[in-house]
């Protein structure tokens, strides 16, 4: 409360400097005088502010600001955003994970019930080839036949592990995928060149052959089917620390750089025929079962693609430990 020439004539509820029964002018020490003023200052710069009028002696001034209270108040409406932000959040997570799981148990029933279908057809086609040797079919043939029934036995047996957690073994990534490169190079144009540079060194990783083995043939599939027909793909090898790396290379027509996440939804595929699933499976192989790491590194429309698969590599052991 002032007076017309400004003079501080009381004042209530603020938190003084020092205290009031100090040496005094208005009652207050200097250090509190100061104080007020500077906070006088401030509260001319408002509206709050009540004019009295006092008849002949003049007028006063109320200066005034909100209570700590009301200031406090002020800050609850963005208080409630925050806890409605909040719930709204941990809402959209629970139906996030519910939707995930729900997934997952597709994932599980429809692979499991794949290897189930597969396992009665593939064990006939086993007792039958025991019977054709006496039947007079070729040797060869019946050659020929035994490796894809044991392929339908392979195949069967990656989509049982789909969905559990299959058993791990320390494992030379180098062989691993030699072994998938030498498979598929016989199942693909000749017009298409398929080399691998194996790393120099051992990379121990544990895994999970067969699976692992799936996710190859999966990325050399599409790079194929990228390339229409002719072209080439490189498979490199190499570890940055304690990661293995392997890259996949091809000169096929390439991925537009706003697809390079969505290509491992399910569903999404470019090609006129297929369910988009391919890539869903290997992403869920190898970040899910090997807690590896697997993304587009680089890819331009009518350059090619390059995917790089990363593994965290395994204590070193020697060589006689590894499986293969």
């Amino acid at each position: 409360l002032t007076d017309d020439d400004g003079h501080i004539i009381m004042q209530r509820n603020f938190t003084l400097p020092e205290p009031e029964d100090s040496a005094a002018i208005f009652g207050l020490s200097d250090a509190n005088h100061r104080f007020l003023l500077a906070k006088l200052d401030d509260l001319r710069k408002t509206p709050n502010v009540i004019d009295i009028d006092m008849g002949a002696a003049g007028s006063q001034h109320l200066y005034y600001e909100d209570s700590k209270v009301l200031k406090s108040l002020s800050f609850y409406p963005y208080v409630q955003v925050l806890v409605l932000l909040a719930f709204v959040l941990i809402v959209y997570y629970a139906v996030s994970s519910t939707k995930r799981a729900e997934q997952n148990k597709v994932w599980v029933g429809l692979s499991k019930e794949t290897a189930h279908q597969l396992g009665t057809p593939i064990s006939s086609l086993m007792a039958w080839l025991e019977l054709l040797p006496d039947s007079g079919v070729s040797p060869e043939i019946v050659a020929e036949m035994d490796k894809d029934v044991k392929r339908l036995s392979t195949i069967a047996s990656r989509f049982s592990k789909i969905g559990s957690r299959p058993s791990m073994e320390i494992e030379d990534l180098n062989t691993i995928v030699s072994h998938s490169a030498e498979y598929m190079s016989s199942r693909i144009s000749s017009r298409i060149k398929l080399s691998v540079t194996p790393c120099s060194t051992e990379l121990p990783v544990s895994m999970s052959s067969p699976l692992a083995e799936w996710v190859m043939e999966n990325l050399i599939k599409n790079a194929v089917d990228a390339m229409e027909g002719s072209g080439s793909i490189s498979i490199a090898l190499h570890h940055d620390k304690n990661i293995a790396v392997i890259e996949i290379a091809d000169t096929g027509k390439g991925i537009p750089k706003k697809n390079h996440r969505t290509i491992f939804n399910p569903g999404f595929t470019t090609k006129k025929r297929g369910w988009g699933l391919g890539l869903t499976l290997t992403k869920r192989i190898v970040e899910e079962y090997h807690k590896g790491n697997i993304y587009v590194k680089r890819s331009e429309p009518g350059m090619g693609t390059t995917f790089a698969i990363e593994f965290p590599l395994a204590a070193k052991v020697p060589a006689s430990q590894f499986t293969r």
